[in-house]
């Protein structure tokens, strides 16, 4: 491992930053990932118990160390969690927690890299910084009106845990993206009275898997195909395997799947939405439009009372105090560029982790480690490194470049 005087620090120890902080390792480039949690994978950790992740284990690994396929096809959230803890060990990854990085600024005029001010008045000289703060890192909860006076109980989804809870009562989830979805789904097999989905935007509906065919792998075949044609294709593949519910208040949506995708909106993976749908258990209902007193005020203009509502309104990216003075962010709130580029008036400042393509976010972002790692030496702004010589083995076919062969996780 090389010593320079300025490491790279990794803000954030999920998947994005785990894979970053490994990839640099194995080129002698020192890595410090700096954590705010106590442990890797917080995010994860927070998740609702049902979670899996609607990518397959083979096209989730993160570069050097396979997911064990004990874990299935379709991995746990603990086994998630197990994989990271496993990860930043197989990798001897530096790891700091319990430090929030709250600032990234340039370093003083004439210096190279980055100042970082962190909790405990701490100040953290980097020779470049890589931001993998994570794509669901601040729920969002839209400001309803009378939501602050709403008597029944409200709570956004990254509250929900589990439907043992609401047992026996009429709960309404707001929003149908894939959380929106699995938690209403959820809540049916877990034993609710009754469940309603309350809809803004009809979404696009995918199997995750036909025939044996994960949705995961269409989505790398095509997301670099023009937008029409995969918007086409989409359509054909929906109504060829997924049910109209038009007539239970879910209609096909007007737009075009790969369209939708490009404004942000992934389509849902079916993982008992649809037969729950026609099954009557999930009832979709117009979006919700207000609160008075116990009630919800819907955009029909109907009004409905249930014990709880859970809103599974999405997550803010919340970079604004960290880099928003670096004019580095979007009208949105999201970096302007991300994985091996970085900003023309930021060079040296890297983000990983804040899109969700339909060809896997664990996928992706492992790509987007190489990457970094291979374009990091010209902006440290020294010779290229040394690979590390630790676990130096011979690379087998299919391993990731630059790193150890892809090993089982013990």
């Amino acid at each position: 491992m090389t010593t320079q005087p300025r490491p790279v620090y990794v803000i954030g120890a999920g998947p994005g930053g785990l894979a970053a902080a490994a990839a640099l390792r194995a080129r002698g480039i020192r890595a410090v990932v700096v954590e705010k949690s106590d442990a890797v994978g917080s995010s994860w950790r927070r998740h609702y118990d049902r979670l899996h992740l609607h990518t397959t284990r083979r096209l989730s690994a993160l570069p050097g160390l396979a997911m064990p396929r004990r874990f299935g096809r379709w991995v746990s959230r603990d086994n998630v969690v197990r994989y990271l803890e496993k990860y930043a060990e197989f990798h001897e990854l530096e790891l700091v927690t319990g430090v929030e990085v709250t600032r990234v600024d340039r370093a003083p005029e004439g210096e190279p890299g980055w100042v970082l001010h962190a909790s405990g008045g701490r100040v953290l000289t980097a020779g470049a910084v890589v931001v993998a703060t994570g794509f669901n890192h601040t729920p969002r909860l839209p400001d309803w009106p009378g939501r602050e006076t709403y008597t029944g109980r409200l709570l956004h989804a990254a509250e929900y845990r589990s439907p043992r809870p609401y047992e026996g009562q009429d709960v309404l989830v707001v929003g149908v993206g894939n959380t929106g979805a699995e938690i209403a789904v959820d809540l049916v097999e877990g034993g609710a009275a009754r469940v309603r989905l309350a809809v803004r935007t009809a979404p696009h509906i995918m199997r995750r898997s036909t025939a044996g065919w994960p949705a995961q792998r269409s989505g790398i075949l095509v997301r670099r195909l023009p937008v029409r044609l995969v918007d086409r294709l989409g359509s054909f593949v929906a109504r060829a395997s997924v049910p109209d519910l038009t007539a239970y208040g879910l209609p096909r949506p007007a737009t075009g799947l790969y369209s939708r995708v490009k404004e942000g909106a992934i389509p849902v993976q079916d993982v008992g939405l649809v037969d729950a749908v026609r099954a009557g258990k999930v009832e979709p209902v117009a979006a919700v439009e207000s609160f008075d007193g116990a009630e919800v005020v819907l955009s029909d203009g109907s009004r409905i009372t249930p014990d709880a509502v859970v809103a599974a309104t999405g997550y803010r990216r919340a970079l604004e105090d960290l880099v928003g003075h670096l004019d580095v962010l979007d009208e949105r709130g999201r970096p302007v560029v991300h994985g091996p580029r970085t900003p023309a008036r930021a060079p040296g400042l890297f983000f990983t982790g804040f899109s969700n393509p339909i060809s896997g976010m664990f996928r992706e972002m492992a790509l987007d480690a190489e990457k970094i790692a291979r374009v990091m030496p010209r902006h440290l702004g020294s010779r290229k490194p040394a690979r590390t010589r630790t676990r130096r083995r011979r690379a087998e076919p299919g391993s990731a470049t630059g790193l150890p062969p892809v090993a089982p996780l013990a």
